[in-house]
């Protein structure tokens, strides 16, 4: 059993995540290069942001949205 618990081990540190051993050789040449991953991340959360609200004036100016007072029938 122990094998197989080695093997899983294996698997994750040399297969795995062998692409994080890289970045962090990336971490001494340059900031930008190292952190790479969180400008991707965080242009996709723009991105997001800006199509979400641009669809949520889209339905505002349609007045597809039910604002009335009440939102349940038993309020």
């Amino acid at each position: 059993m122990t094998d197989f618990f080695n093997g899983i081990a294996d698997l994750f540190v040399n297969v795995l995540l062998a692409p994080f051993d890289a970045l962090k050789a990336l971490e001494l040449e340059s900031w930008f290069s190292a952190n790479i991953f969180s400008w991707v991340f965080l242009v996709i959360g723009i991105v997001a942001f800006v199509y979400w609200m641009l669809q949520l004036k889209k339905f505002n100016d349609n007045n597809e949205e039910d604002k009335s007072i009440s939102s349940h029938s038993y309020l």
